[in-house]
């Protein structure tokens, strides 16, 4: 097995962790210390502000039922009251950072499905928003790194400092597709939050990094981990789960992450029923979360209820018409719901919700192409094969390269059969 291909299978994982989690991944440069001082932090009210401060609490309920220019504005008033404080940066940080994401598609972990992201084209982010999220990065470095000096074992800036470079990372990794620079550098993170348990075994919030590093080391294969060991890097699928489900059964600001995190580490353990336990506590505390609801239908597909998954992707779309969702990518529904019917071979169903898809405004590239081969599929199953062919083409023409226009090339020269 060559390096690139386990490596490419971490980079699958974290970027899937990354756009669903948002934002608290953190990285620093401290070294561990040699012995443990007291526990002193400069700002006492840092870590306990989206406890006690109203504007943040409501922040963060806007921002996780994805209402983003609400959460912008809550998060940017608590940082005029607050300039100094190292939370408030990262929270205005991150709805920024995920209101770009989610503008651009890529909150959707069916496109992380397999490795053709890995090879995609940048995405067409905007500059000003760019600007804005390293600016806002830059500035919290140097107030983290400014109280770090002055006390390495400063647990709050310590904490605070790490989720600003995974912000950073983030941004690197999904919207300009710097993955493997970004897996480099998010090595950091494992050793960064255990200092921070070391110092702190209370503070639950950096449970979800050393989960996530545990797991997803924990996960690769034989040669990868021995790879690891020789640098002193270790993982345990099993710790890293019961990390994740500390995290997520705790109240602190990462208890959303985490069990976004468990939901798709659950899934793929093909621990289906778990999994669907995990993430309906979210769409329930988050009904109008577009992305939550999607994942739910997601995973019922993925798990072999098609008829449950049916219902689940038409559920989505009668309460995205009925205006029930900020913003909703109801094309993205529409596929869903597509690939639901074609596994129950309701071929004529399929190719309507194909088409469905395909007709809403602004249809993400990733979601064109892949509805377009799964359009040809369906005309070849009603042995339509020039219409098949057409839509065969049109996916090749969005991307030759993908791994879609593979298998519509496959199909150009045999049709598809169930």
């Amino acid at each position: 097995m060559r390096p690139y291909q386990f490596v490419s299978r971490t980079v699958v994982l974290v970027c899937v962790l990354v756009v669903m989690g948002g934002a608290f991944t953190g990285l620093s440069g401290v070294e561990k210390p040699q012995k443990h001082d007291a526990v002193v932090s400069a700002n006492a009210f840092g870590a306990r502000l989206a406890a006690v401060d109203p504007l943040t609490k409501s922040g963060m309920g806007f921002l996780y039922n994805l209402e983003y220019d609400k959460a912008i504005a809550e998060f940017d008033r608590t940082l005029q009251s607050h300039p100094e404080d190292p939370y408030c940066m990262n929270h205005l940080m991150q709805a920024i950072l995920l209101k770009e994401l989610y503008r651009l598609n890529a909150l959707d972990t069916t496109l992380y499905a397999d490795n053709g992201f890995l090879t995609g084209k940048p995405l067409a982010g905007d500059p000003q928003v760019k600007a804005k999220i390293f600016q806002l990065a830059e500035k919290n470095l140097q107030l983290t790194e400014k109280r770090l000096k002055a006390n390495p074992n400063d647990v709050e800036a310590l904490y605070a400092h790490g989720v600003t470079r995974g912000l950073k990372l983030t941004y690197s990794a999904i919207i300009e597709k710097s993955f493997f620079t970004s897996l480099r550098n998010a090595s950091g993170s494992r050793g960064d939050h255990e200092k921070v348990l070391q110092l702190d075994p209370t503070y639950t919030d950096a449970k979800m990094v050393v989960g996530l590093h545990n797991y997803i080391l924990g996960s690769m294969p034989l040669a990868a981990r021995i790879m690891a060991g020789m640098v002193g890097m270790s993982g345990s699928k099993k710790k890293g789960v019961d990390y994740l489900y500390e995290v997520g059964k705790s109240n602190g600001e990462t208890s959303v992450d985490a069990r976004v995190a468990l939901a798709l580490f659950l899934r793929r353990e093909a621990r289906y029923t778990d999994a669907l336990e995990v993430l309906r506590t979210l769409t329930t505390q988050y009904p109008k979360n577009f992305i939550f609801g999607l994942e739910e239908a997601n995973l019922l597909k993925d798990a072999g209820m098609g008829k449950e998954a049916i219902d689940a992707y038409s559920r989505l779309l009668e309460n995205g018409k009925a205006g029930l969702y900020p913003d909703p990518h109801l094309e993205r529904a529409a596929f869903g719901l597509a690939e639901s019917l074609k596994g129950q071979r309701q071929i004529p169903e399929a190719l309507k919700e194909y088409e469905a898809a395909l007709a809403f405004k602004n249809v993400a590239p990733e979601v064109k192409i892949r509805a377009l081969v799964g359009e040809g599929e369906m005309y070849d199953a009603l042995g339509k094969r020039n219409e098949a062919l057409k839509s065969y083409n049109g996916a090749i023409a969005i991307d030759s390269d993908s791994p879609q226009a593979a298998m519509a090339r496959k199909f150009v020269k045999q049709p598809f059969q169930f």
